[in-house]
């Protein structure tokens, strides 16, 4: 992913930044709990895309 590309992404829904996860392939916004995917290198910033994250799963920095 791109540090300039993640550096001007925000989240859809609140505007907050993003977290990179490399080995899922997916952009977190940690207040919503939403993982956005990244299908062939492209981020799909569509809330219907995206995965809502269990409470008990980390959010951890890539």
């Amino acid at each position: 992913m791109d540090k300039k590309l993640l550096d001007i992404l925000a989240c859809p829904i609140c505007k907050g930044p993003l977290v990179y996860r490399e080995a899922r392939q997916e952009l977190v916004c940690r207040a919503d709990r939403l993982a956005f995917p990244i299908r062939d290198g492209i981020p799909v910033m569509l809330e219907e895309e995206a995965r809502r994250l269990p409470a008990d799963e980390e959010i951890e920095e890539a």
